[in-house]
């Protein structure tokens, strides 16, 4: 997940018995009983105007022309009598998206963020993928500057659908079809399971560092069993099935949140130390997009007891639907990623389509923004049928690792 469980665990024990639980209430209440205060006044400084602010500000180092808007998915999805997660309100529901300048006829790229994340952390991507491809990347619904609809969803099933149905009714808005889909992380987890839901629209997967394909049963180490037998281990299961975020932190920080987030952005994005760091410029930029990101309402970041069991572990393993695969699929990892590789190794085992395991040198999970060279280039190598048909026995870039 994009903001990693293990990366958080000690932190997240010490600042949940700081935190009233009255500033979820109101966080929960919504963002217009605030709009009548100043941010200057407000206990949690953000609101939607300053997502969008934060990533227009952002995306302003992206040296490619693109434009922004929200695409209208409806209130519900057609003949059903439940309108969108469980809402009684027949308000419209959006899905914020960015696309890029491109040549005409580049194959379509839809970029998906992870757990804790939005659209605006592929920012170091947009201008070198926008020369080979048609670049469209979207903030799920619940995140980012999208809607946030009261999260209602009760299990798997329903929360699955939640990200899934919203998906599909912003592709029809959108007129697409024939796309190559990448989702990184939780991105990853959804985008598969919208591909083994539609199939006939993707020519392409790609998996970055996905979560999702281990399960519970079969792959918690000794480590982790012995973990959850601690202490530190029942609070934080116990935080977990409360559905108790990081988010919810930051948020009950307040005005301090900022300062949080930017000690966890400038230590976080610069681990590795490959000529590759973010400038005090884009540090900065990204910061501020992250804490208003992820201050707002919550809504998306509901999902996570609903979808993996704690220590990640996904209660609807992919793993065992790798038989049922239909689309070709590349998987991306980072050397350091937490995400572990031999998942997607398992899997391709029962799949029926081509499928290739990718590792990239010098990154961790967040591998786009790690090492951004390496990783456009095993973008492009993964999606070299559809760039040039005739060199498609290319060999892998040096630097690469086909595992």
């Amino acid at each position: 997940m994009s903001i990693g469980l293990r990366r958080l665990s000690n932190s997240l024990v010490k600042m949940a018995e700081q935190i009233n639980s009255s500033a979820a209430d109101n966080t929960a209440a919504g963002a217009k009983r605030w709009s009548f205060w100043p941010s200057s006044l407000r206990w949690i400084p953000t609101s939607t105007d300053h997502i969008i602010g934060a990533e227009k500000c952002l995306l302003s180092l992206v040296r490619t022309s693109y434009t922004q808007e929200q695409v209208n998915i409806g209130s519900g999805p057609p003949g059903s009598k439940v309108r969108w997660f469980r809402s009684v309100s027949n308000e419209p529901r959006f899905i914020n998206t960015v696309t890029f300048d491109s040549k005409e006829g580049s194959p379509t790229l839809v970029m998906v963020h992870g757990y804790g994340a939005s659209q605006g952390f592929f920012f170091r991507n947009f201008a070198a993928l926008a020369k080979h491809f048609k670049v469209i990347a979207i903030d799920q619904l619940g995140w980012g500057g999208s809607s946030r609809p009261d999260f209602t969803c009760k299990s798997t099933e329903e929360t699955e659908n939640w990200f899934i149905d919203s998906f599909e009714e912003w592709r029809k808005a959108k007129n697409l079809s024939n796309f190559i889909l990448l989702g990184h992380s939780f991105g990853g987890y959804v985008a598969a399971k919208y591909a083994l839901k539609h199939p006939e629209h993707v020519q392409q997967l790609i998996l970055v560092g996905p979560a999702g394909f281990t399960s519970q049963t079969e792959h918690m180490s000794e480590r982790m069993t012995q973990f959850r037998a601690t202490w530190k281990g029942a609070v934080l299961n116990h935080l977990w099935e409360s559905n108790f975020t990081p988010m919810k932190v930051i948020r009950g920080l307040g005005p301090w949140g900022p300062d949080l987030v930017r000690k966890y952005t400038n230590a976080r994005f610069t681990a590795y130390s490959n000529g590759d760091d973010l400038t005090e410029e884009s540090s900065r930029l990204l910061s501020d997009y992250v804490y208003h990101t992820l201050a707002a309402k919550p809504s998306g970041e509901l999902c996570l007891k609903y979808i993996f069991s704690f220590g990640a572990f996904a209660k609807s393993p992919l793993l065992y639907r790798a038989p049922d695969w239909k689309v070709p699929t590349a998987f991306i990892y980072g050397h350091e990623d937490w995400m572990n590789y031999q998942g997607a190794q398992q899997a391709r085992k029962n799949m029926k389509v081509p499928c290739e395991i990718i590792r990239v040198p010098q990154a961790g999970h967040f591998v786009f923004m790690e090492n951004t060279s390496a990783f456009h280039s095993a973008v492009l190598y993964a999606c070299r049928r559809f760039i040039s048909p005739e060199n498609t026995n290319d060999s892998l870039p040096e630097g690469l690792v086909s595992v």
